[in-house]
């Protein structure tokens, strides 16, 4: 097992009616900027009972924050927050808008030119950040107990990711009820995002840590099992919190410890999204067969690790690592999420030519130990067409 640190402040509020909660969650006299997406908070009740909540606050609100966070956007809301002297911001929806709320949070104190830096620095540049807290309705990024957020950049078609001990939620509330309305895209996003985070910690390269293996392959099973469900019987309680605690859990801290993590797979799909604006998940989908046929050999022994404990396969070594590597597939499939560029419009060879030069511009190479090249990403594009 590699040599690690584990540290993890956030509060986590978890269960039915606990957004009520916040009144004694949110420090006295908090100036709080409220953020959320698209408007589904008000369709499912969410945005009322926070308000309630929360009554008696100076609260000033942010609507409109993209599935792919944009910086552009999220520039307007650091420009309100500085104008209200806003001390306390609240993220209410999903993985994007806590990501957001997290780059508001950095950028808002920020002194310098440029607050895109704290994403080229991946989080350097970031010496403060206001205190963040979320009331999270979709379950995917576990961006609600993490200190991790991606932002996206309209003008140049960047995608960068940045990470600071600074912006980790000070409390989440989870309540799984806030999810009943969630329709079968983002129910089937969610838990291919929890999958592949999840995969990313664990279909890499052995390091002597069967603990973290068994929680991966606990936190895996579980969404086999329950998303399904949750896409039949959208309002069962239980599919629906077993979901939500997967996705916390998945990116808590407790998988990755003392594990090399293969984010070859983020690393590439970020640049699909960036490119052709092509949902988180559904890039996710559709690069992480391509990466793990691509190193096949590299990942023999956990692939057949993988599909013995986690699929119940049985047979030798190479047909159990092929084999996962299908029902993977047909699993996502199964979800509403296909795993094929054609099924989204995208021509494989403009993305794999398009990415290629991204890399190659950024000198940058993926994978556990950074074997994964640029001209392996076009490999790895080219085959999933």
């Amino acid at each position: 097992m590699l040599n690690f640190e584990f540290h993890n402040p956030t509060h986590l509020v978890f269960g039915r009616q606990t957004i009520q909660r916040l009144k004694a969650l949110v420090p006295k006299g908090s100036r709080i900027l409220l953020t959320y997406g698209g408007g589904s908070i008000f369709k499912n009740g969410v945005h009322q009972q926070v308000l309630a909540a929360l009554e008696g606050f100076h609260l000033v609100e942010f609507g409109g924050i993209e599935p792919n966070p944009r910086f552009e956007t999220l520039m307007k809301a650091v420009e309100l927050a500085r104008a209200e002297q806003i001390d306390f911001l609240l993220a209410v929806g999903g993985g994007s808008v806590l990501d957001g709320t997290k780059f508001i949070a950095a950028a808002v104190p920020f002194a310098g030119k440029d607050p895109w830096e704290i994403l080229t620095s991946t989080g350097k540049v970031v010496k403060s950040a206001l205190p963040l807290a979320s009331v999270l309705t979709l379950p995917a990024t576990g961006s609600e107990a993490n200190s991790s957020s991606v932002i996206s950049r309209e003008s140049t078609s960047e995608k960068l990711h940045f990470g600071s001990k600074l912006v980790y939620p000070v409390f989440s509330i989870l309540d799984p009820e806030t999810t009943f309305t969630l329709d079968a895209r983002q129910t089937g996003n969610g838990v291919i995002d929890t999958f592949v985070h999840t995969c990313e910690q664990y279909v890499t390269l052995h390091s002597g840590a069967p603990l973290q293996e068994r929680f991966a392959e606990s936190i895996l099973s579980t969404l086999i099992e329950d998303g399904p469900k949750a896409l039949s019987h959208p309002s069962d309680y239980d599919s629906r919190a077993n979901l939500m605690w997967c996705a916390t859990q998945a990116l808590f801290g407790l998988v990755g410890p003392g594990v090399p993590g293969d984010w070859a797979s983020h690393g590439i799909g970020h640049e699909l999204t960036a490119f052709y604006g092509l949902d988180h998940a559904r890039t996710l989908a559709v690069v992480m067969p391509g990466v793990w046929r691509h190193q096949f050999n590299r990942k023999l022994e956990v692939l057949a690790q993988y599909g013995s404990r986690v699929w119940f396969l049985d047979g030798e070594d190479r047909w159990l690592a092929s084999q996962a590597i299908d029902r993977t597939e047909a699993f996502f499939e199964s979800m509403g999420v296909p795993t094929r560029l054609s099924a989204y419009g995208i021509d494989a060879k403009e993305a794999a030519t398009k990415i290629r030069s991204r890399f190659e511009e950024r000198h940058a190479r993926q994978g556990e130990d950074g074997l994964i090249t640029p001209v392996d990403v076009e490999k790895i594009l080219l085959s999933r067409a």
